[in-house]
């Protein structure tokens, strides 16, 4: 939007060209999405103390979360209000990949928002059926994957690229839909899995989006992408200010989020968050990536998965509890420690997912 008023100021004045630029966008994206977050935060919190929205607690979760009982909740509307608001300002509005991660972020919200609202409504921590979930989840996986496919202009928008080997690349044709679907449902939930303790997943999404506005950056650049070996998609270098502004509203909410919370973000939030990284992988062709770099997000969701599983089949637990920070709880660490060192993990592992554009 202020893309259109600086290149019509721009006719009066040669130095509004400086807005085409597009690290420039970014870096204003970042500054102010933490600005409304930082204004805005306080107001919703109020709100949501206001009209008693707080968070349910499970009963048969960590007996440490059971103060936590009541902190307001539903804070991803701070998030991906932000994020849409921020974005519309400083992105170029005539890119299509703009509007498909935007659709794609508001419809992830607003199933968790609905989630979020069932279980506050209720008074259960369950919200919507799994079924119900997973089946608007899929249909905008697939809505989203279909978009892709068809505004594709490149063979390498549809293309498979294997980091660390530069001569890798996989067609996938139509598959690309569904496999489109699987990386953002997968990354959405894998986001939401993890976001069980203050601030344990919003400061892995903002180091992966950053990361990932990197390669948007890179991927949309022609010189670039030539010189680095990554595949290059015109137009997508616009998502880089998506990506910075998930990175400015991120810590502008951890801001708030930051142990001990004084909001949660919800699924509203967390599903909204995750979808918005695996479309971004998606666009910039970074798929594989996006789990190295998601790391965190990819082992909680496997440690889910590996306890269920072998509890059907034994009876057993391979864990004290699952998602794995709540494994560590049980173990007795202090909750900042987990949260600190799985940050940690996470920096190491978005450099070493960096590591892939010149490491071919």
């Amino acid at each position: 939007m202020l893309l259109y008023l600086a290149d019509f100021l721009s006719r009066y004045y040669s130095g509004f060209h400086v807005f085409q630029y597009l690290t420039l966008r970014a870096i204003l994206g970042v500054l102010t999405a933490l600005i409304l977050s930082f204004v805005l935060g306080p107001v919703l919190i109020r709100h949501l103390t206001f009209h008693q929205i707080g968070q349910f607690v499970r009963d048969d979760g960590p007996q440490t979360h059971l103060v936590k009982a009541g902190t307001p909740t539903m804070g991803g509307t701070l998030i991906v209000s932000v994020l849409v608001v921020t974005t519309l300002l400083w992105a170029d509005l005539d890119n299509h990949f703009v509007w498909i991660v935007l659709a794609v972020t508001v419809a992830f919200g607003l199933i968790g928002f609905v989630d979020d609202y069932k279980k506050l409504k209720y008074g259960n921590a369950r919200g919507l059926s799994v079924r119900a979930k997973y089946g608007w989840q899929s249909l905008a996986g697939l809505a989203a994957g279909a978009a892709l496919y068809l505004s594709a202009s490149t063979a390498a928008e549809t293309t498979l690229f294997v980091p660390f080997f530069k001569e890798v690349a996989l067609p996938m044709g139509a598959f690309f839909v569904f496999w489109t679907y699987v990386v953002i449902v997968g990354s959405s939930n894998a986001v939401n899995l993890t976001d069980g303790l203050d601030g344990l997943a919003i400061m892995p999404c903002v180091l992966v989006a950053a990361a990932l506005a990197v390669f948007a950056y890179a991927t949309g650049n022609v010189k670039f992408a030539t010189y680095l070996g990554i595949p290059y998609v015109p137009g997508v270098g616009e998502v880089a200010i998506f990506c910075s502004v998930i990175a400015g509203a991120g810590l502008g909410f951890l801001w708030f989020n930051t142990y001990p919370a004084q909001v949660f973000m919800g699924d509203v939030g967390a599903l909204a968050l995750g979808a918005a990284l695996g479309v971004v992988a998606v666009t910039v062709r970074q798929e594989l990536v996006l789990v190295v770099m998601g790391g965190v997000f990819v082992a909680e969701t496997i440690s889910v998965m590996l306890q269920v599983g072998y509890f059907k089949l034994t009876r057993r637990r391979i864990f004290k509890m699952a998602p794995l920070h709540h494994h560590f709880e049980l173990k007795g660490w202090p909750e900042p420690k987990i949260i600190v060192r799985f940050w940690i993990i996470t920096v190491i592992l978005v450099l070493v997912g960096l590591s892939t554009l010149k490491v071919r």
